[in-house]
């Protein structure tokens, strides 16, 4: 039986690859062509549509995949979502499998049905089109719109259907749209769409186009109004939808391999008359460009969702409290934390020389290693939305303690492979504009920030300066200092100059008790002034850098104590008083009112210097 199976999988195979270059020749030749399938249409385009749209070609039992040639059970298809069991390629689902696989059985309550085109500038054949994708499809237009559960928790939906015009925008899409954030907003929903686009229909014309205006305030309306909007982009996600509410999500997702874009590749290449790379316009290039947060296999779509969901589901409630208003610093019992003012057996006495040793103990713990650690449910999300994702600076979403954080970070490597990628941690541009992005997403949502300080400093370098390094900083100390949700920094390393301050700006500034924080780094101190970097010990300890001094200096506000030969001895002892001093200080700074959370962090830094004024001035 098994022989026979294979037996006709392989004339299968044999016969439709057969079918296949007679279809090429024919087509080549210019005579009409026939569909493979019957009861399809008879023409070159339908014949070929398999393979243009990456279509599995099915056969009782088996599937062949077009972009791998591999063959699989048609079961083991289904099973895994329509995913390719060999090379992993995501096929296109339509509406109703998407809803079936992402929704929770018998949840969806679909919105706004009876909804229908008309034809706003009397394009000949429109009516006759729709009627024809209607009957064809059982779908009123490209998109489809409700209230479901997603792992028990409600959500608005849209999901849009390539099989309907090429889900392409048209008034029916752009209302629908619209009325999800509406309506969505008037119940304190989270909205989740899914986009697979062609992008603006151009049978409604110019009525099209200005859906995307439509969609877009619509988003900004309900974004406002302080709720999620996570968006996920499928293939393909393309023209005017990829240009309005597509992009506008808080968060947004893309399944693997999917395309996406504004103008497309043919027309981009004609217009400037020069081969595109390979992998352009697909998701894995927006990931890396920063326009995407993640990129998530379908099989675990839906649980990412339901996480991302479950991370927005508990506000913090702590802009109507008071408190009574004091310094940020605390007592050396509490939490793990050292009193500089009182002896020690290690770590107080140690000299800046000695710290620059410690901190580059190749184990010394990094942020890859506090992260499982220190928090529960930890997501890294990516991008700044105008460049590149920057891999040097780690951002994204955590619980601590149950209470939901945003956590941004810089990120070293162990190897020097790992080091490489990451660029010793210092960021670029892009990389301080995604922090301050998920900082300002934070801030919306009531989330707390924390600041996990380790870098030699922003990285200089020609491309880092053309895109204005400079005022990435600066536009971060700025908008650091304005956020109204408690933030908290912690230097659990070195701390470098400008590309440290960048993330530093905060409510309470602690430092691991082995940490150095500085105006510039010891090797760059001894290179400009005494034209000799060999002697950065010398100049680590003359510049007072130590976690000691910081403290000394008022600009320290609490010093973590780290196990007696450092935390690299010991990570879960580190993390552990790292911990209890975040507890701590989140405790502290959510006890606090907004204005006096804003005030205090203004007077922490109005009150740093040190200047001898004339009195009788």
């Amino acid at each position: 039986m098994v022989v026979d199976v294979l037996r006709q999988m392989r004339e299968r195979l044999d016969a439709d690859s057969q079918h296949q270059q007679a279809l090429a020749a024919r087509m080549a030749a210019g005579a009409p062509v026939a569909a493979h399938n019957p009861g399809s249409a008879g023409t070159a385009d339908a014949a070929n549509q398999v393979y243009a749209y990456r279509t599995p070609v099915p056969d009782d039992l088996w599937i062949r995949c077009p972009t791998c040639n591999g063959v699989m059970f048609r079961e083991d298809f289904e099973k895994s979502h329509s995913v390719c069991t060999l090379c992993g390629f995501h096929y296109r689902l339509d509406s109703r499998t998407r809803l079936a696989q992402i929704a929770d059985p018998d949840s969806f309550v679909e919105w706004d049905s009876g909804m229908l085109s008309q034809n706003p500038i009397e394009f000949s054949g429109y009516p006759d089109k729709i009627s024809q994708l209607q009957g064809q499809t059982g779908l009123e237009d490209a998109v489809i719109t409700g209230q479901a559960r997603i792992n028990g928790q409600n959500c608005g939906l849209a999901v849009m259907d390539g099989r309907f015009m090429m889900g392409s925008m048209g008034s029916v899409v752009g209302e629908r749209i619209t009325r999800l954030f509406e309506r969505a907003a008037l119940l304190r929903l989270p909205v989740i769409t899914f986009a697979a686009s062609g992008g603006a229909r151009m049978q409604e014309g110019i009525v099209s186009l200005m859906q995307m205006a439509k969609t877009a305030a619509a988003v900004g309306r309900f974004q406002d109004a302080g709720l999620l909007y996570i968006s996920v982009m499928t293939d393909p996600t393309t023209g005017g939808v990829t240009a309005s509410f597509a992009s506008l999500g808080d968060i947004i997702l893309s399944e693997p391999g999917t395309l996406i874009g504004f103008a497309g590749r043919r027309v981009i290449e004609g217009t400037i008359a020069q081969a595109l790379p390979e992998g352009f316009q697909r998701a894995e290039f927006l990931l890396e460009h920063g326009f995407l947060d993640l990129i998530v296999p379908r099989n675990r779509l839906k649980s990412t969702l339901a996480d991302l969901l479950t991370l927005h589901g508990v506000p913090v409630a702590s802009a109507g409290r008071t408190a009574r208003k004091g310094n940020n610093r605390q007592p050396a019992a509490a939490a793990g934390q050292e009193d500089p003012g009182q002896p020690s057996p290690y770590n107080r006495r140690r000299s800046g020389s000695e710290c620059l040793d410690l901190i580059r103990q190749k184990n010394r713990p990094v942020i890859s290693d506090y992260l499982p650690i220190l928090f529960d449910d930890f997501c890294e999300l990516h991008g700044d939305r105008l460049y590149k994702e920057d891999p040097a600076l780690w951002g994204g979403i955590a619980r601590l303690d149950g209470r939901p954080v945003t956590i941004v970070g810089h990120r070293k490597g162990r190897t020097l492979e790992e080091n490489t990628r990451f660029n010793f941690g210092m960021p670029h541009p892009e990389g301080y504009r995604k922090a301050l992005r998920l900082m300002r997403q934070a801030e919306k949502f009531g989330r707390p920030v924390i600041c996990l300080i380790d870098t030699s400093g922003a990285y200089c370098g020609v491309g880092a300066e053309e895109r204005g390094q400079g005022e990435a900083i600066a536009r971060n100390l700025r908008e650091m200092m304005n956020l109204t949700v408690p933030v908290i920094t912690v230097v659990t390393g070195e701390g470098g100059s400008g590309g440290a301050l960048a993330i530093g700006i905060g409510d309470e500034l602690a430092m691991l008790s082995n940490a150095l924080y500085s105006v510039i780094s010891p090797r760059g101190f001894a290179s400009l002034l005494w034209k000799d970097p060999a002697r950065e010990r010398e100049a680590a300890d003359v510049l007072h850098i130590t976690a000691a001094d910081l403290y000394r200096l008022g600009i320290c506000d609490a010093i973590i104590e780290e196990p007696a030969e450092g935390a690299h001895s010991n990570h879960s002892a580190a993390a552990a008083a790292l911990r209890a001093y975040l507890q701590a200080a989140l405790s502290r700074q959510s006890a606090k009112t907004v204005a006096e959370r804003l005030s205090d962090r203004y007077e922490k830094f109005r009150r740093i210097g040190s200047v001898l004024e004339n009195q009788a001035n």
